[in-house]
């Protein structure tokens, strides 16, 4: 159990938490949400003791140990691998480290050998022998193979390193686990792996994620930051998100009879306990929701952007054609012989084990690049909106406003037309008025996907649209993009974005492409698949 007591921390005049009270018990996983900014990353460093509040302490019940992942990649470039793992218990491996000293003494003392034998004890107690069987266990489950094992880290990727940093904070079965965007630069079966792991975990888990599907399967508990308070909800996230927003309709609706709302409210509640049996974490969550009383749904104060794409056309039945497509990066294949036909309504989904691949295609179809040999084309009734996954360029005009930027690319020069664009994408009043050159990642993401609903094309391209968006921003879009009548090729990180979009996944490897018409889910389970992906990357 770890809990916050009058919690509260201030910037000069801003103030980011006030009095917050709330406990995390034992056996639970809590997903931690708020919008950008709102401090979740933060109020994870108060519970580490890395940041002091202005008031208030957090407790933790006597002898419980915290583990935290860690997001400096290089802070132990140094150390070999499988010992990195087990500094996620310090004290385990502060014995590991002073037993070893010992023993390479050239003249060891009683002093010594008495320490030595305080020292094994302590370490037995541990279950210290298998301190390294563990490790080793988790490095290879998070796909860290055997013979990187004792490299150092310096030798591994920045994708390695930080799967390794992960088994860190999962080592020694803590008492209290804090996750910050554990998911980050994760692929798939590693995601499925701590899936799996966090579902069988027994102690206490608080995790940020901006993936929806990883909070949904993991999560027993929703923490949600507001107004500088923190409020706990049960249930995953969808289960929060949806009975928010069916409380803010029925508060909205005034003439509607209470009973009515409150059957409404009752039935949502019973069909996501029976979904429940769906996760990982089904038995404690579909009992906490038996448990749940109507009057614990409650409204969300969050806003949500306005995202909808509307065709200035409808396209003709020809969309794109792709013949053998083929581009290399420093000698190596990124895309070889690409060859498909898009066809009306397809929502494409294009997935790589190297995303490069994936960004340097979509460069290609728009002309800000050029293939090494084949040949694409656009049906003559398309108009293409590109979303580039790098935007720098598009903010590097100097000190202009918001609403100048956003009329660079309007053929409506109206302010009060342009404000209205960029009050749906949450950038109001005096807001509206701030320099293109200050903005957030997350604010510049919204810029341009005003851009994109403002251009009226038929074929959106849009490569990880999802970076750098928070939640409400995220759903939004997927909302958008569901609802878009028009065709669709992207990229993105967000499993859940993926398998509600996409009715058509093509991955690029070195050596073709696979493509089925098929969800994103079904993809990943297909053994079939898996199959024909290890021989295309061998």
């Amino acid at each position: 159990m770890i809990s916050a007591s009058n919690i509260s921390l201030r910037y000069g005049k801003r103030v980011l938490f006030e009095e917050v009270n709330i406990k995390f018990s034992s056996g639970n996983c809590y997903g931690l949400i708020g919008a950008n900014g709102a401090g979740k990353s933060t109020f994870l460093k108060i519970m580490t003791g890395e940041i002091e509040p202005t008031t208030g302490e957090i407790v933790t019940d006597p002898g419980e140990r915290v583990a935290y992942l860690k997001q400096n990649q290089f802070e132990f470039d140094e150390a070999l691998v499988l010992h990195t793992v087990i500094m996620g218990h310090k004290r385990l491996y502060e014995i590991m480290a002073e037993k070893e000293r010992i023993y390479s003494l050239a003249d060891i003392t009683d002093e010594d050998n008495m320490r030595a034998g305080d020292l094994e004890a302590e370490f037995a107690d541990m279950n210290g022998w298998n301190a390294e069987p563990e490790a080793a266990e988790l490095l290879s489950g998070l796909g860290i193979s055997e013979d990187k094992h004792y490299l150092t880290m310096k030798d591994l990727t920045a994708g390695e390193k930080v799967k390794v940093l992960l088994a860190q904070a999962l080592f020694g079965n803590p008492d209290i686990l804090l996750l910050d965007e554990p998911t980050n630069n994760l692929d798939i079966e590693s995601i499925n792996w701590l899936i799996a792991f966090l579902g069988d975990f027994k102690n206490t888990v608080i995790v940020v994620s901006h993936d929806r599907h990883f909070l949904d399967e993991v999560c027993t508990h929703i923490a949600d930051i507001d107004f500088s308070k923190i409020q706990l909800y049960s249930g995953n996230y969808t289960f929060w998100y949806e009975s928010s927003q069916l409380a803010a309709k029925q508060k909205s609706d005034a003439n509607r009879k209470v009973e009515d709302k409150r059957k409404e409210l009752q039935d949502f509640v019973a069909r996501f306990s029976a979904n429940a049996s769906k996760s990982k974490q089904a038995t404690s969550r579909k009992k906490l929701l038996e448990k749940l009383t109507i009057e614990d749904i409650k409204p969300s104060n969050r806003k949500y952007p306005y995202i909808a794409f509307q065709q200035t056309r409808e396209a003709g039945n020809q969309i794109l054609q792709v013949e053998n497509v083929s581009k290399k990066h420093e000698g190596e294949w990124l895309l070889k012989d690409v060859t498909f036909t898009v066809n009306k309504g397809d929502k494409i989904a294009f997935i790589s084990q190297n995303d490069r691949a994936i960004s340097a295609f979509f460069d290609i179809l728009n002309d800000l690049d050029q293939s090494e040999s084949g040949e694409f084309k656009w049906g003559t009734t398309i108009t293409t909106s590109y979303f580039p996954k790098e935007n720098s360029s598009y903010f590097s005009s100097g000190e202009i406003n918001l609403v100048d930027w956003l009329r660079q690319y309007s053929t409506e020069k109206d302010e009060s037309f342009i404000r209205g664009f960029l009050g749906r994408m949450l950038f109001s009043g005096e807001e509206a008025l701030k320099k293109s050159n200050v903005l957030s990642g997350g604010e510049k993401v919204r810029c341009m996907l005003s851009r994109m609903m403002l251009s009226g094309g038929n074929a959106l391209v849009l490569d990880e649209p999802t970076n750098h968006l928070d939640l409400e921003a995220i759903t939004a879009l997927n909302n958008g993009l569901k609802d878009f009548k028009g065709t669709i090729l992207f990229s993105s990180q967000d499993y859940q974005f993926v398998d509600t979009i996409a009715n058509r996944i093509i991955e690029l490897t070195p050596n073709g492409i696979i493509d089925k018409e098929m969800t994103y889910t079904e993809y990943v389970n297909s053994e079939e698949i898996k199959a024909e992906k290890d021989k295309l990357y061998a």
